[in-house]
């Protein structure tokens, strides 16, 4: 579709969601203008929205407060954020037609990632509250896949699983993609040689490339970054096949801003923003101009080659504003710390803190080595140490404990903690 021809497609869309929203919810009724004239005029008018006014419109009235646009008894599924940020969940519920859409935009990043009819799939997911991968299940159904349940399943049955049904196509977040390698080489299975798995699709974290590494190498299949929250209910981008770390925004389903961290003002293609997202297909709870925190690169289409005309974020999301921490005048985020530690293939977890030690600012990594690794502990240790300090700048005290002392996550991980008391 021409770049014209898709500004006018979301502008229908998205004149269409504004009537709703100011027709059917109190709180969009009280916040945006009745005469929005153009997709100009909405950037240039409506205001910034933020999780802390999603919070505060759904204390309210729990669940969902004056955010639907329709009557919740319509719901037929509810889901929450994962609160590992220690913040009240933001709860949605999807209608039919939300349902619906939710799927579609999934079979689009599916099948442009490369997912077709015949392939067989896992989704290595708990199926809880968290919206997670719930629209990747029910997206493989629709595209025609035969999609193997796993969710009750510790990860040794899952790896059985994997290798006896000969799944073709993996769904995890990357924390759990790392488990299930460490898993599978404490039962002795090497994945490359002994599974079937060609596509890794993985999501709900940002990743460094050592951990895409890592999770190619060990599984020998292609590793493909996506993206979704669950504000907008649904994923919004995915990596292209053509253009490693390329991921492609579904323009037709979203709005995606890119604005300056502290003017609020759009930023250039290749300059750093954070990303301001709108969604364009839900009925039920929809957002308008939503300040995700997410660190972006926006990229023109014509630079990627497979012919889509869709903007494309370089490196997906590059981590989070709000995650950065300062550490005696140097930045330092929890994708700076993976990016070292998981270039050590002899780790198996990790952890990070930041802590103040005799009134310093003191970074302390926690990890474990792999059993066959734990001789060398204190080598290990002084390597990741040194390397830190050769990539970041801060020299952290690296410390080794024993194989399982540390929590293993299935869903978004919870590393890095800011121990200081101011």
């Amino acid at each position: 579709m021409p770049r014209q021809d898709l500004a006018e497609w979301q502008w229908r869309k998205l004149r269409r969601a504004l009537e709703h929203a100011r027709r059917n919810s109190k709180f969009w009724s009280e916040r945006l203008p009745e005469d929005v004239e153009s997709l100009q005029d909405y950037f240039d008018r409506v205001p910034l929205l933020h999780k802390s006014d999603l919070v505060a419109a759904q204390q309210v009235a729990p669940p969902y407060g004056t955010l639907p646009s329709t009557d919740p008894a319509l719901g037929m599924c509810f889901y929450q954020t994962s609160g590992t940020s220690g913040n009240p969940p933001i709860r949605i519920f999807d209608t039919a037609r939300d349902r619906a859409w939710t799927v579609d935009m999934w079979c689009t990043a599916l099948y442009g990632a490369g997912v077709r009819p015949h392939h067989r799939g896992m989704v290595a997911f708990g199926y809880g509250l968290f919206m997670g991968f719930w629209g990747m299940h029910y997206a493989m159904e629709r595209l025609g896949c035969t999609v193997v349940p796993a969710g009750s399943m510790d990860s040794r049955a899952r790896i059985r699983l994997i290798v006896d049904q000969g799944i073709e196509v993996l769904g995890c977040t990357p924390t759990y993609a790392m488990r299930l390698i460490e898993t599978a080489r404490e039962m002795g299975v090497d994945l490359a040689e002994e599974a079937n798995v060609k596509i890794v699709v993985t999501g709900a974290e940002p990743r460094p490339e050592t951990t895409t590494r890592a999770i190619s190498t060990a599984f020998g299949a292609r590793v493909y970054n996506f993206a979704g929250m669950t504000e907008l209910g649904t994923v919004f981008m995915f990596e292209c096949p053509e253009k490693a770390d390329g991921c492609h925004i579904i323009e037709t389903g979203v709005i995606e801003e890119v604005l300056h961290p502290e003017t609020r003002q759009p930023v250039e293609y290749g300059e750093q923003g954070v990303r301001v997202m709108t969604g364009l297909g839900r009925e039920g709870i929809q957002t308008f101009r939503y300040w995700t925190d997410d660190l972006v690169v926006k990229r023109p289409w014509q630079e990627c080659g497979c012919g889509r005309t869709w903007d494309w974020y370089d490196g997906g999301i590059l981590g989070r504003r709000d995650d950065m921490r300062k550490v005696r005048g140097i930045s330092l985020t929890p994708m700076m710390v993976e990016d070292v530690v998981r270039g050590f293939g002899e780790v198996s977890e990790f952890q990070t803190a930041i802590r103040t030690v005799r009134g310093l600012d003191t970074v302390v990594i926690r990890v474990e080595p792999r059993a066959d690794a734990a001789a060398d502990a204190a080598d290990l240790c002084a390597r990741i140490s040194a390397a830190m300090k050769y990539e970041t700048g801060i020299r952290p005290e690296v410390e080794a404990v024993a194989p399982g002392d540390l929590p293993r996550f299935e869903v978004k991980a919870a590393r890095f903690h800011d121990e200081r008391t101011s």
